[in-house]
């Protein structure tokens, strides 16, 4: 049934909506996630500038980077390339490039409409914007539902199954022993609230993806002469051209697909959760942020991934090789033992603030269709209890579990995004028109979007402040 399900959701609906979206996106938006790479750095300089309490764009950046890298980036490209050969990357970059804009859309549509918590911190993502901008309630409450789910549980359970079976091919410790480790460490931190997970994210994101990237680096520095090679393997297997690999263009395009998704989540409603946190002055502003953040996840990390992969000369169409373990026999070929330690750590920090990240995501969809003490404390048990269970689990169960919840989110999603693609564009040309004025820090007046159903105590206070900090 699962299999069945998720050939449906992942082999038509979900590669027309994302591709087709995303190229949508894209146009109408005059290429919006290229216009403003090059600023990007520029806008981040607002991070610092962080108030007591609040989330800077730069926490949310890295609150949202750590949910994206992941088991995605190490086992799911295995994963992908295993099942779907080496062109499934090309179509994971395809969605990634594409998914820029659509993460772009999504995270300015989740600053425009989140709502102040009347504790200092705001609240926000799909269900609200599904709320106040489509006027859906119950299409809201279904998204919180699946957002649940897929994250709180579903995810929690995959990163923990993902760790527990690295840790037991490097070092041999048992899985359940891992389970429990990683579940008391867990346990401490999901107390602490959105300030003390972005503060550890803050830390630990930039430490363990530089780290990463630096020991791909090492890898292809190594094979250097063979990195065209690689490359023209993924095109040429991308499009059928490398019959020997998998199942040719069409398993490649949904490995490609559902992998993509998995890894860098754009379109899938995970990351407006976390953008509509952050203080800034200007919903794009955020929306531009949080699209560099699949650029991290996909172009960067994923393809060093695939490449420690296929330079290691271990990789073999059909061999059977579970996910993260081969990227770990591909590191250890390379560069010897110690490789496979060094990704069983890598992936230990990984997985440990996707979890808490993906904590953070249940907790709040949970919020928005209930406030009750009772319910917030069974949501943390049933994490718990998952984190525990996902370590004993095997490949198949945990990914094909994921990968349902997570197309049925992503549909609800992409579907809401369709249908408020408009206001997103107001938001965009907006914030375009300021820059093209000279505004270095565009600010955001909600007097020009008084039509709209937006919070009086957000964005008032939000724009009276932020004024007198124009050029």
């Amino acid at each position: 049934m699962l299999d069945l399900l998720n050939d449906f959701l992942w082999g038509k609906l979900l590669i027309v909506g994302l591709i087709g979206l995303g190229i949508v996106f894209t146009l109408f938006s005059g290429f919006v996630q290229f216009r403003y790479l090059g600023s990007m750095f520029g806008i981040l300089g607002e991070a610092f500038q962080r108030k007591p309490g609040q989330l800077s764009s730069f926490q949310a950046l890295m609150l949202s980077v750590a949910g994206r890298v992941g088991a995605g980036n190490i086992a799911g490209v295995a994963v992908a390339v295993t099942l779907g050969g080496p062109g499934a990357v090309f179509w994971m970059w395809v969605v990634a490039l594409l998914g820029m804009a659509t993460s772009y859309f999504e995270c300015a549509l989740a600053q425009l409409y989140k709502r102040s918590d009347g504790n200092g911190l705001y609240r926000g993502g799909p269900a609200f914007y599904i709320l106040h901008g489509l006027k859906q309630r119950w299409l809201g409450v279904l998204f919180s539902i699946l957002l649940l789910v897929t994250f709180g549980l579903g995810f929690s359970a995959l990163q923990s199954y993902t760790i527990a079976s690295s840790l037991s091919d490097s070092l041999g410790l048992p899985t359940l022993v891992t389970g429990l480790a990683f579940t008391a460490v867990i346990t401490l931190i999901i107390f602490g609230g959105v300030v003390r997970i972005a503060k550890v994210a803050d830390i630990l994101v930039p430490v363990m993806a530089l780290s990463y990237i630096a020991i791909a680096l090492g890898v292809i520095v190594l094979h250097i002469d063979r990195v065209p090679e690689a490359l023209t393997l993924i095109v040429r297997s991308a499009f059928g051209l490398e019959p020997a690999f998998a199942g040719g263009l069409g398993a490649a395009l949904m490995m490609g697909v559902k992998r993509g998704l998995f890894s860098n989540e754009a379109g899938l409603g995970s990351a407006p959760n976390v953008a509509a946190v952050a203080e800034v002055s200007h919903p794009a502003a955020q929306g531009v942020v949080q699209s560099f953040s699949v650029f991290i996840d996909t172009l960067i990390i994923c393809t060093s991934t695939a490449l420690i992969i296929l330079l290691s000369g271990v990789y073999e169409p059909g061999a059977d090789i579970p996910g993260v373990v081969l990227t770990q026999t591909a590191l250890a070929a390379t560069v010897g033992e110690w490789g496979r330690i060094f990704i069983s750590i890598a992936l230990l920090l990984f997985a440990f603030t996707t979890i808490i990240y993906n904590y953070y995501l249940g907790e709040n969809a949970l919020s928005f269709f209930t406030k009750s003490r009772v319910a917030l404390m069974i949501y943390r048990v049933l994490v718990v209890a998952l984190v525990i269970w996902g370590s004993q689990q095997d490949l198949t169960t945990v990914f094909g579990f994921a990968d349902l919840t997570m197309g049925l989110l992503a549909v609800v999603n992409l579907i809401s995004l369709a249908f408020l693609f408009k206001v997103g564009l107001r938001i965009m040309r907006d914030y375009d028109r300021q820059i093209r004025a000279g505004n270095k820090v565009p600010t955001f007046d909600p007097k020009g979007f008084a039509d709209l159903d937006l919070d009086p105590a957000v964005w008032k206070a939000s724009a009276s402040a932020k004024d007198m900090t124009k050029p």
